[in-house]
């Protein structure tokens, strides 16, 4: 047994060790304020002056200087402006991937097992014959070869259906998720920051699809009056604006978006604080935020019957306590056959992990 050995201290490199700590809360508060680098390093610096944050070896400006240095930040062409590079947009998404899914790690393949058997990436030990429809990287050649010699011989050699053998495989499911998020002005009202949380689920959720589950899509919809499809890299600048809540807008555009999609298994993660007040009838827009309305209500009903027709999986994750509200979502998630989760901030991310995560082990038809 070697036991403990002891050496001399050498102390570590405390400009690093300050530039990464900083680094993680500017992060943060680029994601709190929609990307605007001026105010996040306006709040680090008061941030500073109060919780002494820096020391004599290390500052702001140095921690600037080498935002800078390491391509974090960059000046517009007028000089002017400081905004972010695609390094920093990644890096937040890796950094909110570590915070809400910090178990989970780096896999090359779309991993997904379920209990059948079919096109996969694993090979069993199990062997059957051919049948119509098997493809061909499915077939055993050396085994099927043997078979026709011993069924045919060498003078009359010749490979048949009949002499193919087959490679069980452990089944692979691919899904196709749409992540919907509400941009209502409901979700900043009462002094309670609901998008940041949403957009920090979006991106650990596409971080952890590209690195985990390569095969799976994702595609992320904003809906507000309106409804429209947002990149991955626009998350950290997404804002709240003065709308109402157009949610079959939303289911609208994010089944167009799965209709295009290949794959069998298909879903819609929608994350929302309040409920529907909004439709577009026409060029005109109808209107109502007092209570439930039954015009808007059975419409957005009406959506939900059709994704469960098409067989499109809706979970809604609900950042709302009023008995009213749930009320709606039992109904909505009834009519869909779907799932309902009703969460705070600190809880969304685990509960969109251990949904997504579920659902890949299954199948949704």
């Amino acid at each position: 047994m070697i036991g403990h050995r002891f050496t001399k201290y050498i102390p570590g490199n405390t400009r690093n060790a300050g530039f990464d700590n900083l680094l993680k809360l500017f992060l943060q508060l680029i994601v709190v304020t929609s990307g605007d680098v001026s105010e996040a390093l306006n709040w680090m610096n008061q941030l500073d002056q109060k919780y002494n944050m820096t020391s004599d070896n290390y500052g702001m400006g140095d921690f600037i200087d080498d935002l800078k240095k390491q391509k974090f930040i960059q000046e517009d062409e007028s000089g002017k402006v400081i905004k972010l590079t695609v390094k920093s947009e990644r890096t937040i998404r890796r950094q909110s991937l570590e915070e809400i899914f910090s178990k989970m790690k780096k896999s090359t393949l779309g991993n997904h097992s379920t209990p059948y058997s079919g096109h996969g990436d694993e090979l069993t030990s199990e062997r059957r014959e051919y049948y119509f429809g098997d493809t061909l990287d499915q077939i055993d050649i050396t085994s099927s070869i043997k078979n026709a010699q011993i069924n045919h011989g060498l003078d009359d050699f010749k490979l048949t259906e009949r002499d193919l053998e087959i490679e069980e495989q452990d089944y692979k499911s691919i899904n196709s998720t749409v992540l919907m998020i509400d941009i209502s002005h409901s979700m900043i009202l009462y002094g309670e920051d609901r998008i940041t949380p949403a957009k920090k689920v979006a991106m650990a959720l596409s971080e952890l699809i590209t690195t985990k589950y390569p095969k799976d899509t994702l595609d992320v919809i904003v809906f507000g009056n309106d409804a429209w499809k947002i990149e991955v890299k626009d998350l950290p600048y997404l804002e709240v604006g003065p709308f109402h809540t157009n949610t079959v807008a939303g289911l609208n555009l994010a089944i167009d978006i799965l209709r295009r999609r290949k794959t069998n298994n298909k879903q819609i993660f929608m994350i929302t604080d309040g409920k529907p007040t909004c439709l577009k009838i026409g060029i005109k827009y109808y209107k109502n935020s007092f209570g439930l309305d039954r015009k808007i209500i059975n419409k957005t009903l009406d959506q939900a019957s059709y994704c469960r027709k098409l067989g499109v999986t809706i979970t809604t994750f609900m950042i709302a306590r009023d008995p009213y509200l749930q009320e709606f979502v039992r109904e909505f998630t009834k009519t869909n056959r779907g799932r309902a989760f009703y969460s705070n901030l600190d809880g969304l991310g685990d509960f969109i992990f251990e949904d997504y995560i579920r659902n890949r082990r299954k199948h949704l038809h």
